[in-house]
C-alpha cells in the first residue's frame, strides 16, 4: 500500500475501515508513517493542541479486577485510599489548571460508578466549576446510567470519558468484573444523555499490535472523537508489575495509526509519555494533537509549563480556545 496516496485519499474523504484490512498499517515504514500520520493531524486538526487535566476525586477500593489498575481492591499496591473529595478543594485545583492555559478539567472516581451521596457531591462539584471557572469540564465516573449522564451535562458537563482499554478480544485478559460490551453501552449512553465522548486505552499490557489496531477501530466505529493513548506504568502489586515497558517505537506507530483510522480526532497522548524523548515530542510529530497534563491518577505526568513549552518548540498553538 503506498502511504503517500492514502492519506491523500483519507484528505479527500476516505475513511478506513475493518473491510479495508487496514493491518498494512502494522508493517509499514515507520518514518514514513508517522510523516503522513502527521500531514494528516495539519491537515484535519491545524497547528492547534489542546491540553487537559484531571483530579482524582476519589481513590482505591475500587471493586473492578482491572490488572493494569493501582486502585483495584484486588491488588495490593499501598495506593492512597480517600472518599469523595470536598467541592473547595476541587475548585481550588481546576483554577489552578484554567490560570495555567489548561483546557479541560475532568473529576476522575475510582469504583464501578458513583451513586448516592458521592453522585450528589460530584454535582455540586461541577455545578461550582460551571458557575465559577471558564474551562471546559468532563467526567469520568465509571458506568453511569443515561440519567445521571443527563444529570452531569445540565450541571456542566459537556463530554465524558469512558476508556475501552484494550480490543475486544483482550479484554477479558484485563479484567473479567465487567465486559467490553459494558464499555461500549457506557459510551452508548453518555451520547444518547447529549455528552461528547473521550475514549482510549492503554498499550503495552501485553497485546498484540492486531490488538492495538482494533481498538483504534472500535473507537471509530462508535463515533469517538477524543481518544487518550496511555502507556502502560506496570505499578507494582498489580499483575502486570513485571511486563517489560513498550518501546516507543511502538508508541508512535501506535498514535500513527490511531491518526489513520480516526483522522478526525483529538489523538491525546497521557499516561507513560516518560517512555519517550522530551515528554513525547516526536508523538506530536506522528499524529497526536492534544495531551493529558499535569499528575495523572496515580503515576507522575508532565509538567503544563514543560508541555506548553515543549508544544510551542514544535510549532503547536495552546492558546486558550474550547476543542
Amino acid at each position: 500500500m503506498d502511504i503517500n496516496k492514502l492519506t491523500e485519499e483519507i484528505i479527500n474523504g476516505r475513511r478506513l475501515t475493518r473491510a479495508d484490512k487496514p493491518e498494512f498499517l502494522l508493517d509499514a515504514d515507520l518514518d514514513e508513517l508517522t510523516a503522513a500520520a502527521d500531514r494528516l493531524r495539519e491537515h484535519f486538526c491545524g497547528n492547534s493542541a489542546n491540553l487537559c487535566s484531571i483530579i482524582n476525586g476519589r481513590s482505591g477500593r475500587c471493586p473492578e479486577n482491572c490488572k493494569f489498575c493501582a486502585q483495584s481492591a484486588h491488588n495490593c499496591t499501598g495506593v492512597e485510599e480517600y472518599g469523595f473529595l470536598d467541592t473547595d478543594k476541587i475548585l481550588a485545583e481546576c483554577r489552578h489548571n484554567e490560570e495555567r492555559g489548561v483546557h479541560r478539567f475532568s473529576i476522575v472516581t475510582a469504583g464501578r460508578t458513583v451513586s448516592g451521596a458521592d453522585f450528589e457531591k460530584a454535582l455540586d462539584a461541577y455545578r461550582t466549576l460551571s458557575r465559577e471557572c471558564k474551562i471546559d469540564l468532563c467526567a469520568s465516573h465509571g458506568l453511569l446510567t443515561e440519567e445521571q449522564m443527563r444529570q452531569l451535562k445540565a450541571a456542566g458537563v459537556s463530554r465524558y470519558h469512558a476508556n475501552i482499554e484494550t480490543s475486544r478480544r483482550n479484554f477479558p485478559n484485563i479484567c473479567t468484573t465487567h465486559t467490553f460490551e459494558d464499555k461500549l453501552e457506557c459510551i452508548r449512553r453518555a451520547k444518547a444523555a447529549g455528552l461528547e465522548v473521550c475514549s482510549g486505552g492503554i498499550i503495552g499490557m501485553g497485546e498484540s499490535r492486531e490488538d492495538r489496531l482494533d481498538m483504534a477501530l472500535e473507537l471509530s466505529e462508535a463515533g469517538v472523537r477524543s481518544v487518550p493513548i496511555n502507556a502502560l506504568i506496570p505499578v507494582k502489586g498489580t499483575p502486570l508489575e513485571d511486563l517489560e515497558r513498550i518501546t516507543e517505537a511502538d508508541i508512535l506507530r501506535t498514535v500513527a495509526i490511531f491518526r489513520f483510522i480516526l483522522p478526525e480526532a483529538d489523538i491525546r497522548l497521557a499516561a507513560g509519555r516518560d517512555l519517550m524523548a522530551n515528554c513525547g515530542e516526536r508523538a506530536f510529530r506522528s499524529g497526536a494533537n492534544s495531551a493529558i497534563t499535569g499528575d495523572m491518577l496515580t503515576t507522575s505526568g508532565n509538567s503544563i509549563a514543560d508541555d506548553i513549552k515543549m508544544l510551542h518548540s514544535i510549532g503547536l498553538d495552546t492558546g486558550r480556545c474550547s476543542q
